[in-house]
């Protein structure tokens, strides 16, 4: 491992802890009533107005989500929605490995409808908007990926991030998209439905999509986090019973939660994933979830061996790393790029090859722009999409050499300092600030996550005493470090999926964040190593 200069941090106490973390929120409101009216998003008026005309018509509706956590609660959102008009719709989300991403060709042929409207996809959607005005069908579009160049011939285009919707904060999820219009076809068809309740599913869904907790985003997370300990709803009784805490966090959804519901489309189909999110009994949830958790043990298996196999096929001079293997599984491919991010520090791209198509997708680090470095190969590609940190593309297996070395050229130009992760680590504290105090305070700044991430600390030249693995299957560590040769307490720090050794000169530096642990009851602290310097 190379030497890296350790960051020059303060060295803090509680006091100076906690106005550094009050800082970050000075500039901002929180709260609810401060969520920009619906009325901001462009075409949001135009979309409720036809839905609501569909409705008195009975006309058909349908209803076309997305695969991941964000498209799934979306749809369960709307579904939800419309049960309670009530109003049948028909809901589908399509499959990863048949149909593709979004509302393509091949899910239009099933779906007989008057009215077809989209949830956290569609703004690339321009040969299924054709189709859809061949047949008659007006299309209504909820996004909020980046728009590229050219827009779908859609009835109505509902996206934050057009540059002519005045809606003031762009920062939003699919499932904040769906909700707002959600909240015009309310007004539309003069329903008294309390739009609240469904922060819990908005929760989900904000900090899956690592949307920025702040603002607005930060208020409908706290709540709806809140409403989540109390809901008599089977899938937040299921999740509680499962976290078995006296409160959910947001890392608790990030971390145990997102990634079960996301197995669903990564490795078979997302309506296991909407089933859950739609139970109407504990037995119902619990079954779901219990598919959901097989589901994500697969997943896990599957995106450690694509892992392996992606490192053997990396550049490691490019600045840019571009891999790409026959039949990989497309499900992992995001997660195995974000793997290779942390271990070669550099944005990486993943490509699975099936029939001649290499599909994947990338992730960033840093300043870098991934999605403009895509889009200035797009003559090589045949679809793409995402934002500056994360992106999906398709092209020809045959275009994929051509590719790398031009996305590489492009790299070779962005100035170097653009490739640093961000240094966050905020100071490091003395031995005896580590407490059930600092965890006080900690609490009191959640909800954590994008925008607002946990405080991590720096640990200087402590002494290892001792590293050892554990779990079933070895793969976790635990050290114990001396931080200071003056006093004979030790510090237990834990680091998961993992496998550490103890250093030459017994000697370590690194960065840490404080968790709440949680057993029979009893609460302690938990220090989650980060990064080893």
């Amino acid at each position: 491992m190379q030497t890296q200069i350790l960051p020059e941090v303060p060295l803090l106490d509680h006091a100076m802890l906690g106005s550094f973390l009050a800082r970050r929120f000075e500039a901002q409101s929180e709260k609810l009533s401060d969520i920009p009216h619906p009325n901001h998003l462009k075409d949001a008026q135009k979309g409720s107005e036809r839905l609501a005309r569909a409705i008195r018509n009975k006309e058909r509706i349908a209803l076309v989500g997305d695969y991941d956590v964000d498209g799934v609660t979306s749809t369960a959102i709307v579904k939800r929605f419309f049960d309670l008009i009530p109003y049948p719709l028909i809901t589908t989300i399509p499959n990863r490995f048949t149909d593709g991403y979004g509302v393509s060709k091949n899910v239009l042929e099933r779906l007989d409808a008057d009215v077809i409207f989209t949830v956290d996809n569609g703004i690339n959607a321009i040969e299924a908007a054709e189709v859809c005005k061949i047949r008659g069908i007006d299309l209504i579009i909820t996004d909020h990926h980046t728009p590229g160049d050219v827009l779908p011939d859609a009835y109505a285009i509902i996206n934050p991030k057009q540059s002519d919707c005045p809606y003031p904060f762009k920062e939003i999820c699919g499932a904040q998209v769906g909700w707002l219009l959600m909240g015009l076809l309310k007004q539309e068809l003069g329903l008294s439905i309390d739009m609240r309740q469904f922060f819990p599913f908005l929760s989900l869904a904000i900090i899956a999509d690592v949307m920025p907790l702040v603002g607005s985003n930060r208020a409908i997370v706290k709540t709806g986090l809140e409403m989540m300990q109390t809901s008599s709803l089977s899938p937040f009784v299921l999740i509680r019973d499962f976290l078995n805490r006296s409160s959910v966090s947001s890392e608790d959804i990030a971390f145990q939660i997102a990634p079960r519901l996301n197995s669903a489309g990564r490795l078979e189909d997302a309506s296991i994933a909407l089933d859950f999110l739609l139970a109407d009994t504990t037995e119902k949830a619990y079954h779901q979830f219990e598919l959901l958790t097989a589901l994500n043990t697969l997943r896990k298996e599957t995106e450690a061996q694509t892992t392996a196999h992606a490192m053997l096929h990396v550049k490691s001079e490019d600045p840019i790393i571009v891999v790409a293997g026959e039949h990989w599984n497309e499900g992992v491919v995001g997660i195995v790029a974000s793997r290779l991010v942390s271990h070669f520090q550099k944005p990486a791209i993943v490509l699975s090859i099936h029939n001649g198509i290499a599909k994947g997708s990338g992730r960033s680090i840093g300043n870098v722009d991934l999605y403009s470095l895509i889009k200035s190969q797009e003559h090589h590609l045949q679809k793409f999409g995402g934002h500056k940190m994360a992106a999906g593309l398709s092209m020809s297996s045959e275009a994929v050499e051509k590719f790398q070395q031009g996305i590489n050229e492009s790299a070779r130009l962005i100035e170097a300092k653009d490739f640093i992760p961000v240094n966050d680590i905020i100071g490091e504290l003395r031995q005896e600030m580590i407490n059930l105090g600092l965890l006080e305070l900690l609490e009191q700044f959640e909800p954590y996550g994008e925008g607002n991430p946990r405080p991590r600390f720096l640990i200087r030249e402590a002494d290892v005493v001792t590293v050892k693995l554990f779990g079933s299957d070895q793969s976790h560590s635990r050290l114990e470090l001396r931080p200071s040769k003056l006093s004979p307490k030790t510090l237990e720090l834990i680091a998961f999926r993992r496998t550490l050794e103890c250093p030459e000169n017994k000697k370590i530096s690194c960065s840490y964040t404080v968790n709440k642990n949680e057993w029979n009851g009893r609460v302690s602290l938990q220090l989650m190593l980060e990064r080893i310097f």
